[in-house]
This record gives structure tokens, sequence and C-alpha cells, in this order.
């Protein structure tokens, strides 16, 4: 059907104006190698000032289409706020699915197997995520009504323990809430039903063991000597014999002392382990799965003494008193 010559300056219009508004939308500003800008949506801002200001970052040519695009597409209540970055080289539809799809800018972060909540909370400060004491705080909190591994951990101690040391991806504007909630839920993969199981058969409790394990995590290096320590500790505590770990003594001072003074062991405190029977009132660090796993499954030995040797970090194991406090001239010089 052939076009009315009446209508077909208007018609041409027509198509000019869909051939200009596909460009404004759909080519981006520029298709050189752009340095990339990093843009705040904040959350509850107009789409006519998201426009104007990724115009006046230089980021698309007009901020009338950006506008028009996101009324048109009924995108604008989809877009989700956070940190984002973004390039003259992104067309306004490709900007507007990362606002859609909250492809916020993250970055990683790495919890050390060993450290304790402190050491966590300003890892997390140093890095500008968020203030040390918010973290604490937070921690200090009552999880366990999500999840279930948090049911017998006494509801007045923090979360020490339970912050599983792994790589995280986190997000720049993302709550320490959401992070933690994160963390929490790795824990709760990696305490495996048949690892629970296993703790049930022992009757012992999840916090028992990850009580243990956080001592092991500080006090030995390998695998295997963490498996032989926890035979070692068990049977001490089977015996009413005290622990008399220099960690549990070093997480009340703050010291990372191989072998800790007379003075120390003096401390009056829960987390003394020369001065109390038992296990200390909590974890004393956030231990990895090797840590866990030796909690659970310590290997049987003749040995009832261990030191680690100052130099080296190797650790020697003694049958006897005797043994022990010779191994002590020799190896922690």
């Amino acid at each position: 059907m052939l076009i009315n010559k009446k209508l077909l300056p208007v018609f041409s219009l027509f198509l000019i104006a869909v051939l200009f508004t596909f460009f404004e939308i759909y080519i981006p500003k520029s298709f050189g190698q752009n340095p990339t800008v990093v843009y705040s949506l904040r959350k509850g801002i107009g789409y006519d000032n998201i426009g104007g200001e990724l115009k006046d970052k230089g980021t698309i040519k007009s901020s009338l289409f950006f506008n028009l695009y996101v009324i048109i597409s009924m995108q604008y209540s989809k877009l989700q706020a956070g940190k984002y970055e973004l390039s003259p080289s992104m067309s306004i539809a490709k900007i507007v699915k990362k606002f859609v799809l909250g492809e916020v800018i993250k970055n990683n972060i790495t919890i050390i197997e060993g450290w304790n909540i402190k050491d966590i909370a300003q890892y997390l400060e140093d890095k500008s995520f968020y203030s040390a004491e918010d973290f604490l705080e937070l921690t200090k909190k009552d999880w366990s009504r999500d999840l279930e591994f948090l049911k017998d951990k006494p509801k007045n101690l923090s979360l020490e323990g339970y912050i599983f040391p792994d790589t995280y991806e986190i997000s720049i504007g993302q709550k320490p809430e959401e992070l933690l909630k994160k963390v929490l839920d790795n824990f709760n993969k990696k305490l495996t039903p048949d690892l629970r199981k296993e703790i049930s058969l022992q009757h012992k409790s999840i916090f028992k063991i990850i009580t243990m394990a956080s001592i092991l995590e500080k006090e030995v290096r390998t695998r295997d000597d963490k498996k032989i320590v926890s035979g070692i500790l068990w049977k001490r505590l089977a015996n009413d014999i005290p622990l008399q770990v220099d960690s549990t003594v070093n997480y009340i001072t703050g010291k990372n002392d191989v072998s800790v003074s007379i003075k120390d062991t003096k401390i009056d405190s829960p987390y003394n382990t020369y001065k109390y029977l038992g296990l200390p009132l909590g974890p004393i660090s956030n231990p990895g799965m090797d840590s866990i796993l030796a909690a659970l499954y310590p290997k049987k030995s003749d040995y009832w003494y261990y030191l680690s040797a100052s130099i080296s970090g190797k650790t020697i194991f003694s049958k006897t008193l005797e043994e022990h406090n010779l191994a002590k001239i020799e190896y922690l010089k």
C-alpha cells in the first residue's frame, strides 16, 4: 500500500523521531575507552534527578531520554539503590538494566581462620565498610530464632566462634546485618546434617565443639597436630585436669605470647583455663573446618602435654610432666 503523499512528511518525521529515540537510548555516548565513574543511586530519588545527575557526570547524552525510557519501559519502580560503576560507553538501556538488576559495586573480604570478633570488626573498619563498634554490637544480638545451630549458644555470649572464615562478596552500601546473615548462613551450610548427627551421638553440643575448635585453631597449625591436641584436651577434661591453654589467657589479655607469664595465668576470668577447670566460657576465635573436624574427631594417643616450639612452630608432644618440662627448656628459648 502506497503512503499518501500528504502523510509522507508526517511519516518521515515519525521515522526520524523513532530512529533518533533509538539512537539516544540504545547507542552509548562514546565508543572509546572511557574511565568509569561511581554513581550512588539513593533510595527514594526521583528518576528525573537520576537522569540529571548521570548527564552531569558525563555518563549519558540526555536526561530527557533517560526519563522517557524508564517511564515507557515501566522500570522506574524497579531501580535498586546502591553504588554503581558506570561509563559513557554504556547506553541508557544498559545503565537502566544495571540499576534494575542491582549490579552494584562489590568487593571481596576474607576472614582469616583464627581471627576473633574484634580482629574481624577492625578489619571491616579498616576496609571502610562498617565501624568496628557497630559490627561488634550486632554480634551480641540473638540470631538463634532463624538459625538452629545457635540454639545451644548461651544468650549472653556474642557470635564469637560462629563467624566462619571464608571469602565473602560484599556490596558497597550493604548493611552489616546482611553481611552477618550471609556469614551465618555459610556456617549453617558447612555444619552438615552428618556432622550435627555425630555431635549428638557424642552427647556434646555444637557450642562445646566450636569452643574446643576455637582453641585448636589458636594452638596448633597442622590438621594432624590439631587431631592429636584435640585428643589430649578432651582427655584432660574427662580426667578433671586443667587444660592450661595459653591461647585462652591471650584471649583475655589481647596478647599473642607463645608462653604466657605466670602473672597472667592468675587472672580471674572464666576464660582462664589455668585457674578454672573445663573449657573456657566460650569460643576464643573463629575456627576453620579443619579445627572443627579435629574437635569432633580427636586422635587418641599416650600424650598428655604439648607445646609449640618458639622458632619453628613445630608441635612437641610429651607423655609425662617431666618430659614436658624438659621440652620447655629446649624449645621455648
